[in-house]
């Protein structure tokens, strides 16, 4: 693609907007901030890298201590895989004969692969697909309160362990959960419940995996849990400002965008629409956080414009052709939406990575 990508010592003035860019200083006090807390409470740490997707990225969460990556599709371990990571947890209910095909492929070529499963015919699967030659780790997916993907009790839970252990291609390592926001009394419950069953079959549960960004400096309320999985605390977002996890010091994602039109007193638009933030509301009422203009709305998106409600801002917006730095609701989804990030230190282009992962989504 013939795109203008700023070279480093841009100013960020000058980069065409719009434009995820991404603070290098933020960036790094993140994963130091994450990695120290888990090492000051003797856990392990592994990164869901859906947030960037940038293989350069998570070489600095794994230089910082970090034990592996967590995926959430195979064709993203893929891509990892490509760029010399080795060892991956899939976080995904893998089915149908392609996929199972690829994932074999790529247990080939991986050292530590492991994958999650809630269900008998997820076992079956993956049974079906794998020899005893080189057994998968296969993780127990629990459904502790988040109410997404899980079994539903630790009786299931053991009760899915217990064929996982018996199918001669698989083995046994653990069991997973992502749980509801401040979940951490009912995991904790959930896990110990569970090694209990466990134990009365004879059977250990090395890996205890547990998850979440809003609840990333409560780990330490869930003692059994073995490691911790988190992706958006690398960047943070206005949805982690609002559960209290981080501060707007600790944003590192902002989107830069352009007035390109006034065409009211009380309306300004921008050239950031659907395709460069997120129409993930997440709870708010709108689609991003304008920084330094408090009561500018961005009220709706169309594919190429974000319209902005003025009616409650007392400050000077922007004329047409001034920038804005954008907020955005949830990071994650924005960098699925590029092909590549602007990172800068003071306001000074540094680098630019390709999105390595971008689109990876079965």
């Amino acid at each position: 693609m013939n795109y203008p990508w700023p070279e480093a010592g841009t100013p960020l003035d000058q980069v065409v907007t719009p434009m995820p860019v991404i603070d290098e200083d933020r960036l790094a006090a993140n994963i130091a901030k994450a990695q120290a807390y888990f090492n000051q409470h003797g856990k392990a740490f592994r990164p869901h890298i859906k947030t960037h997707k940038i293989a350069a990225v998570a070489r600095q969460q794994l230089a910082a201590g970090a034990v592996g990556i967590n995926c959430q599709k195979v064709s993203e371990a893929e891509v990892f895989a490509d760029a010399g990571f080795e060892d991956i947890l899939i976080t995904y209910n893998i089915l149908g004969a392609a996929k199972l095909k690829r994932l074999r492929e790529l247990h080939e070529r991986v050292a530590r692969l492991s994958v999650v499963a809630d269900s008998e015919a997820v076992v079956q699967g993956l049974a079906a697909t794998f020899d005893p030659a080189k057994p998968l780790a296969v993780l127990v997916e629990c459904d502790t309160g988040g109410k997404r993907c899980g079994v539903q009790t630790p009786e299931a839970a053991a009760i899915l362990a217990q064929k996982i252990a018996a199918a001669p291609g698989l083995r046994f390592a653990g069991i997973l959960t992502y749980p509801a926001i401040g979940g951490a009394a009912a995991v904790e419950t959930f896990i110990v419940r569970t090694m209990e069953l466990l134990a009365a079959k004879g059977m250990d549960c090395p890996i205890r995996s547990n998850g979440g960004s809003p609840d990333l400096f409560s780990a330490h309320l869930v003692p059994s849990a073995t490691e911790h999985r988190a992706g958006t605390y690398v960047y943070n977002d206005r949805s982690m400002v609002r559960s209290g996890h981080c501060t707007t010091d600790d944003l590192a994602m902002h989107i830069l965008a352009t007035v390109v039109s006034k065409p009211a007193p009380d309306r300004a638009i921008l050239d950031a629409g659907s395709k460069a933030l997120t129409s993930d509301l997440l709870g708010f009422s709108d689609y991003g956080m304008i920084e330094g203009f408090e009561g500018a709305r961005i009220v709706s998106l169309s594919e190429e414009h974000a319209t902005v409600d003025l009616k409650d801002c007392r400050i000077a917006f922007p004329d047409v052709g001034q920038m804005v730095k954008i907020v955005p609701n949830h990071t994650c989804v924005v960098s699925n939406l590029f092909d590549r990030m602007v990172f800068h230190r003071n306001g000074i282009v540094t680098r630019v990575e390709i999105v390595d992962a971008r689109g990876t989504v079965w």
